[in-house]
């Protein structure tokens, strides 16, 4: 059941029902946890690998390197020109299929075949077994059994997502529920130029989710981006959410505004007065075809002049943010252990159409790679401390009702995956 109507009164956290009390965070200190989030999450739910446009043409192809579901993938576009995936496995002897010079690195390319570094067998892009080195020596070996184990794959307006788990029959636009409904028709397509950051940061993938769903901490701990009476401004007035909702396991906060141009210039940088950008992205807009009025209803749902931007979590670990300027931005947290993940940055714009265009996308992709290890390098001190165990309990406030919402969201998978395979009662 999905929230969307703003409360008349009280609180956002009493009005989506998703508990006041302290919290634990104990699902993010346990390496025990971490391998039922494996197994209930990572392996059973869709997940956001990349867009269409890394898939121009027929032949098409990149790796995605899943840690947390313990797997490699390859996507294609095929000769048919449908998007498939595949696990990136040879099926003679288990060879890593496709890699460059290092294994555990991500690729792409065109290719005609995907060929074996090993002994050499050869897969069409459909995934079937095409050519097997010296074929007369095996026995009775029949090649339409040993294609590449195929990995469900969908595309949602251009994001490509994969479920690894083939008892799973539950469709992507489905899976993903009301919130994306509500952002169809949104031009993601005309957004080709990229800028991408990729760390590896010390912490939970939960913690970084965490940090990006609620704006309490923006003016602290982003302080040292301003001057110190620029920081006082902002400490003062912070940021204001707009609007809460939850629907399933997903979520989203929208935001207000008043950022591109800011309203109150004496909080504007000399390089963002001279570029007409910053954090928040361009100040010109870019012609997307729609107006903000014209917007896809769960953009902006409340329609309030305010806003600035949207922040969709896609349950678990794909975070899509609309910008008022017409730019998009995604997060990706891919786990790696119970206290590492990968942390994934995405920037989309309209081509720029001369210089000055393209170092305006430059300054916004820069700084919010700045803002972005700020975040990263508090998670890995939050990290440290949460796993000494001094404190167990932690209050959250109601700008922090998302978090609660991710946590409570994914420890009912980690249930449900113990009722499902032990009996093991559900956690209270």
């Amino acid at each position: 059941m999905a929230h969307f109507a703003k409360p008349e009164e009280g609180s956002w956290t009493k009005h989506l029902k998703v508990g006041t009390e302290p919290v634990s965070y104990a699902d993010s200190t346990s390496p025990d946890h971490y391998e039922l989030e494996r197994e209930a999450i990572f392996k059973r739910t869709w997940l956001n690998v990349g867009r269409v446009e890394q898939l121009p043409r027929k032949g098409s192809y990149f790796t995605k390197e899943l840690d947390a579901a313990s797997t490699s993938v390859i996507v294609a576009r095929g000769t048919d020109g449908e998007v498939r995936a595949f696990h990136n496995v040879c099926r003679h002897r288990g060879n890593k299929l496709v890699w460059n010079d290092f294994p555990r690195e991500e690729t792409s390319g065109v290719c005609r075949q995907f060929t074996c570094k090993y002994h050499a067998w050869r897969y069409d892009l459909d995934g079937k077994l095409a050519f097997v080195q010296q074929e007369g020596e095996f026995f009775g070996l029949d090649k339409s059994d040993y294609g590449l184990k195929q990995v469900r794959a969908e595309v949602w307006e251009g994001f490509v997502f994969v479920n690894l788990d083939n008892e799973n029959t539950t469709p992507l636009r489905a899976y993903l529920g009301e919130l994306a409904h509500g952002i169809e028709g949104y031009p993601f397509d005309k957004l080709t130029q990229v800028h991408k950051y990729r760390a590896e940061i010390g912490s939970n993938w939960k913690l970084f989710i965490d940090a990006f769903a609620e704006f309490y901490h923006a003016p602290i701990l982003h302080s040292g981006q301003y001057t110190p009476d620029q920081a006082r401004r902002i400490a003062k007035y912070g940021y204001e959410a707009l609007h809460y909702g939850i629907d399933g396991p997903h979520s989203m906060v929208s935001s207000w505004g008043g950022i591109a141009p800011p309203h109150d210039r004496e909080m504007v940088k000399p390089i963002e007065a001279a570029l007409r950008s910053g954090l928040f992205g361009p100040w010109d807009a870019p012609d997307i075809g729609l107006t903000t009025e014209q917007l896809p209803p769960a953009v902006n749902p409340t329609r309030d002049p305010r806003w600035g931007m949207d922040s969709f979590v896609f349950f678990p670990n794909f975070m899509l943010l609309i910008w008022r300027p017409n730019w998009v931005l995604t997060y990706h947290y891919w786990p790696t252990s119970y206290h590492t993940h990968i942390f994934e940055g995405t920037c989309y714009f309209v081509p720029p159409k001369n210089a000055f265009e393209r170092l305006q996308q430059e300054l916004a992709a820069v700084s919010f790679k700045e803002y972005g290890l700020q975040d990263g390098n508090t998670l890995e001190a939050t990290q440290t401390m949460l796993e000494s165990g001094t404190v167990d309990r932690f209050p959250l406030n109601d700008q922090e009702v998302l978090l609660r919402h991710l946590h409570r969201s994914a420890q009912e998978y980690v249930d449900d995956h113990r009722r499902r395979t032990s009996g093991t009662p559900a956690a209270s």
